[in-house]
């Protein structure tokens, strides 16, 4: 079982940046690709970035190219997504999750084996 905690969310304004992590515990020893999600109450869980367990191979939403990105420390059982120019549109609650297929990045959630609890990113306008 891998259990995943996202943290670095908060309250920023538009224009701004933050930068969320997703730190992996448990059986953390297997090869795990990461994806980030977000959910909004209007729009539902969509996809935003993942990232392959090696780092080589990265995927972004259309929506965030440009802004986003996504990387990964292994030694440290974590991976990142800075957020930079965030937009009102950005505001969500940010999830993390792993799939076991570590060097398959995908942005189908139900290929996505475990996942985290949230945090919440609000950007003001």
């Amino acid at each position: 079982q891998v259990h995943l905690v996202e943290s670095g969310g908060g309250l920023v304004q538009a224009g701004g940046s933050l930068r969320l992590s997703c730190t992996a515990s448990g059986r953390t020893s297997s090869s795990q690709a990461t994806g980030w999600f977000r959910y909004d109450v209007g729009k539902g869980r969509k996809f935003v970035a993942a990232i392959s367990w090696s780092g080589s191979r990265t995927y972004y939403a259309d929506s965030v190219k440009g802004r986003f990105t996504i990387s990964r420390d292994n030694a440290k059982n974590t991976v990142y997504l800075q957020m930079n120019s965030l937009k009102p549109e950005d505001t969500a609650v940010y999830y993390c999750a792993a799939d076991d297929n570590g060097e398959t990045i995908t942005d189908e959630e139900e290929e996505y084996d475990y996942w985290g609890q949230g945090t919440q990113v609000t950007v003001s306008s």
